[in-house]
């Protein structure tokens, strides 16, 4: 029987861990499988949620913590899978709610597909009217391979290395392991029966700039996998983004060299196209005043923070990237 450990990082979100323990924990029969949670603060609270948990489910879980100066997800996901034991390393998140149904679905898929790595399916569940936030969350039902719900065969795993720690953040690691996957000749298998829940945490106001500095990230891939970056990850920016970064270039310029009536045709430019990304971040989502608002505010600075960050991270590694 295939044996898998499910590694799950986390850092200081108890009642989040907590959720996601007992899913896990309640997994219908179907493998042989230990849970590892990669505790990226080393906290002691931590480790004490989970010596409780231990103490009433013996030998089905383990702690580690990520030490020294390597920390984010990916440290923490590979200081799980290299304490682990099982022949397959199943990642989830603490935010997620794996079905009951999950590893047996993904035991079952992988021996048929005989691969040598797999995803599954992602369900994101959302209001009616979502956020802006709240919508661009939903694109992980459509993301393939990540990590909230994938599985890699051991083996694999320690001769690509793991996941690359170089990547701080959570945000594309997985899809740096995805492409290793892919150059290593590996079957990676979608495995749509295999299902996690994603509800989507809440967030402040005005989020969708700060996550504007993950483009730093896309710089890194890019660099690495030029041609699969290409192929796999889709335009990172819209349109009108550029449009907005042209428009108030234009209109800083005008202003400088004292040509007024430039300055007025590149402001006025710049409020068409700001209006133009509110309206559409705005269509099929909520319509209440503070979501209004938020959008017509972040619309303005969006384009010029996600040519900041893309512009970033292309020197910070070293490539034409923007």
């Amino acid at each position: 029987m295939i044996s898998v450990s499910v590694v799950v990082p986390t850092c200081r979100r108890a009642a989040l861990l907590e959720r996601v323990l007992g899913a896990l924990v309640g997994q219908e029969p179907g493998c042989a499988y230990e849970i590892v949670i990669a505790d990226d603060a080393a906290s002691t609270e931590t480790r004490a949620q989970i010596e409780r948990w231990q103490a009433r489910y013996p030998g089905r879980i383990l702690y580690t913590a990520t030490l020294g100066e390597a920390h984010g997800p990916a440290a923490a996901r590979n200081a799980g899978w290299r304490c682990a034991s099982g022949d397959w390393i199943a990642f989830t998140d603490d935010d997620t709610v794996p079905s009951p149904t999950w590893l047996a679905e993904a035991v079952r898929g992988v021996e048929q597909e005989a691969c040598g790595a797999a995803w599954g399916r992602i369900v994101v569940p959302l209001p009616e009217k979502p956020r802006d936030y709240e919508r661009d969350a939903a694109g992980l039902e459509t993301a393939g391979f990540v990590t909230a719900n994938c599985f890699v065969r051991r083996d694999v795993l320690e001769r690509l290395g793991g996941f690359d720690e170089s990547f701080k953040a959570a945000w594309r690691e997985d899809s740096d392991l995805f492409f290793r996957l892919l150059a290593d000749g590996q079957c990676v298998a979608h495995l749509p029966r295999a299902v996690v829940v994603h509800p989507v945490r809440p967030a402040p106001w005005g989020v969708s700039v700060r996550q504007q500095q993950k483009s730093a990230y896309d710089a890194l891939l890019y660099r690495k996998h030029p041609r699969l970056f290409r192929r796999f990850i889709h335009p990172r920016r819209p349109p009108d983004y550029y449009a907005a970064v042209v428009a108030t270039i234009g209109t800083v310029g005008c202003l400088v060299s004292g040509f007024v009536i430039g300055a007025a045709c590149g402001l006025g430019a710049w409020m068409v196209v700001t209006l133009s990304i509110a309206r559409r971040r705005l269509r099929g989502n909520s319509l209440a005043p503070a979501h209004v608002a938020e959008m017509l505010v972040t619309s303005a600075v969006l384009p010029l923070a996600s040519f900041y960050w893309g512009v970033r991270g292309a020197i910070r590694y070293r490539v034409l990237f923007w």
